[in-house]
């Protein structure tokens, strides 16, 4: 059971099948950290058109009960369809950070329309990273949290190169995607 009902992600229900959304304008929302949600009740009074996919996540709490919570599946973006007049009113929320438009508009209303469908049909969903080789990142968590270095490819998994830089040396760690972020 959720700790908290599921919101709407999407407003109105058929933003992304009405055939003049590829017409229109579109934005990309940064939102400040963890406001997504808030800053999606906010354009939902306002009634702007918006979509922020959400996808339930199953944990553990410290008690042992499992527990679900619904989570943005792209963490700090807010899709927004409309000119510079909801973007302008987006902004005034105190939510977003900064917009960009949507060149490509017709891609992307497909590319949402169909994570759309997946997230109804219950398909479990985990975000694909783009970190590539050649990367400079930074461990997140675990026992290397904190420490800095370079991805590289090897054999159909991600290494971590950390390396030493007075030695010309370096050690390398198998990490997963979600334990590390790209450095600028």
């Amino acid at each position: 059971m959720p700790i908290l009902p599921k919101e709407p992600d999407i407003y109105p229900e058929a933003l992304l099948d009405d055939p003049l959304a590829v017409e229109d304008t579109w934005w990309l929302l940064y939102t400040r950290s963890r406001q997504e949600k808030a800053l999606l009740r906010y354009l939902r009074q306002h009634e702007i058109p918006h979509y922020a996919p959400m996808i339930p996540q199953r944990y553990r709490s410290p008690a042992g009960r499992i527990r679900e919570s619904f989570v943005p599946l792209f963490s700090t973006y807010v899709f927004l369809r409309g000119g510079n007049e909801a973007r302008y009113q987006a902004v005034c929320s105190g939510n977003v950070m900064k917009a960009d438009e949507i060149v490509q508009v017709n891609d992307l209303v497909q590319d949402l329309a169909q994570i759309r469908d997946l997230i109804a049909m219950e398909v479990p969903m985990t975000l694909e990273s783009r970190i590539e080789a050649g990367d400079r990142v930074r461990i997140k968590n675990g026992h290397f949290a904190g420490y800095e270095g370079l991805v590289k490819r090897r054999e159909n998994e991600r290494v971590l190169l950390i390396s030493v830089r007075f030695m010309e040396q370096g050690v390398s760690v198998r990490l997963d995607d979600c334990q590390v972020e790209v450095l600028g």
